[in-house]
């Protein structure tokens, strides 16, 4: 396993971690029908945390188990910054911001 795959490992786990702690992730996965949405980032069915937790985490790890390419760049940081900030002023999804930063990092320079 690459030094970047180890890491992204990591990092996700860490982001999964900060959503839990963030208490912005849930036990009920979305419906079929908000899944099937064909919006960028499913904006038009799923909140942010929804799509990383049931999109964006799960089809990082599948790629990484697949040992199949990774993304070479990534700007989901920008998305939720602007979503949580303006939804969520009490503040507690900064360290999730922060994974969600180095997580694009990892993925552009990959």
């Amino acid at each position: 396993m690459s030094d970047t795959s180890t890491l992204l490992r990591q990092q996700l786990q860490q982001l999964e971690d900060a959503l839990r702690e963030a208490a912005l992730w849930s036990a009920q996965p979305p419906s079929e029908q908000a899944m099937a949405s064909t919006m960028p980032f499913m904006y038009d069915t799923l909140q942010v945390e929804e799509w990383l937790q049931w999109v964006f985490v799960p089809r990082l790890h599948a790629l990484l188990d697949a040992n199949a390419p990774l993304p070479t760049s990534c700007s989901v940081h920008p998305l939720a910054e602007h979503e949580w900030t303006s939804r969520l002023p009490n503040g507690t999804h900064g360290a999730a911001l922060k994974l969600l930063a180095e997580i694009d990092a990892t993925l552009s320079k990959a």
